[in-house]
């Protein structure tokens, strides 16, 4: 009997939230709504997961498989809730309008490093700017740190093929602030996004009523993009103020060097990162913005 059990499990990938279900994908265009055992935990897209054939066309969701990373949010009741896993990288958009947030940039960028997701930067609607330097000018610090960027204009089609490059056999998913261009980005990236989605409601048997906060697509030319527009906060939970220091990559060669192993960068004595940050041995603005971060850290988590 065990082995019989055993047998019927399979293997899929969680490409969407469907109200309560999951849509689980066995083989590309094999798509069924599966629900989770109880106390299984948290199943999110990107997940690869086993399943069972459960009443009739449906399956039911008996494990989690091991995730390679995995991004998460405060949830209710003090929970902690994933918002996507086995991502490889992340896209942090930015714009001339609205303009940028760069305490928010900072704040994706910090929980990418936590989490080992490599983490970049768009640059988008680059049709309003003057020229690229503007755009060169106003990303210095992270170039300064060797975060990459891609500037581009989806109006005049102008980058995305470069981005097109970056996405082949790659997990990815695009975050920034409203009104930055992510949707006008997937649109480009995923031109029968539409369908695609109207195809996944229609397998699973939910119609028109489906509503979905998070899809898994598969890109034309290869891997895969996750579009969350419900989410567009993420990363501190879980996060101490050391994670926080070590997040800014610029900090840990200075990190080694303060005078206490418990130093929290603020004022403390003989702290190198503070003393490198006046002496623009690294970027000052991103400095004081991780001064902000820190209060917007969970409450236990606080010095």
């Amino acid at each position: 009997m065990a082995g019989s059990v055993r047998n019927s499990l399979r293997e899929g990938l969680v490409i969407a939230h469907l109200g309560q279900g999951l849509a689980v994908e066995e083989s590309p265009g094999e798509i069924l709504l599966c629900h989770t055992r109880r106390r299984l935990g948290f199943a999110t897209v990107g997940d690869r997961v086993l399943w069972e054939p459960y009443e009739g066309n449906q399956g039911r969701v008996v494990k989690i498989l091991p995730r390679r990373s995995v991004l998460t949010r405060p949830g209710h009741n003090e929970t902690i809730r994933p918002v996507a896993a086995n991502l490889d990288q992340i896209f942090v958009v930015v714009a001339p309008e609205p303009e940028p947030d760069y305490l928010l940039v900072d704040q994706y960028l910090a929980a990418c490093e936590h989490r080992d997701i490599n983490a970049r930067i768009i640059f988008n609607k680059a049709d309003l700017l003057a020229s690229r330097q503007v755009a060169d000018d106003l990303l210095a610090d992270y170039r300064r740190i060797d975060y990459s960027y891609f500037v581009i204009s989806v109006k005049k089609e102008e980058g995305l093929a470069e981005l097109r490059e970056e996405l082949i056999d790659r997990c990815s998913m695009l975050v920034g602030q409203s009104g930055v261009g992510k949707s006008s980005l997937t649109n480009a990236l995923l031109p029968d996004k539409q369908l695609l989605t109207r195809s996944l409601s229609e397998k699973t048997s939910l119609g028109r009523h489906t509503t979905t906060t998070a899809t898994l697509y598969h890109l034309p030319d290869g891997g895969d993009l996750i579009d969350s527009p419900g989410v567009s906060i993420f990363g501190l939970a879980e996060m101490s103020i050391r994670d926080l220091a070590a997040g800014f990559r610029e900090f840990r060669p200075w990190i080694l060097r303060c005078q206490f192993n418990d130093c929290r960068h603020i004022n403390d004595k003989g702290c190198a990162v503070r003393d490198a940050a006046e002496a623009d041995m690294l970027p000052h603005a991103r400095y004081e913005r991780y001064l902000k971060l820190i209060e917007k850290l969970p409450p236990v988590q606080k010095p």
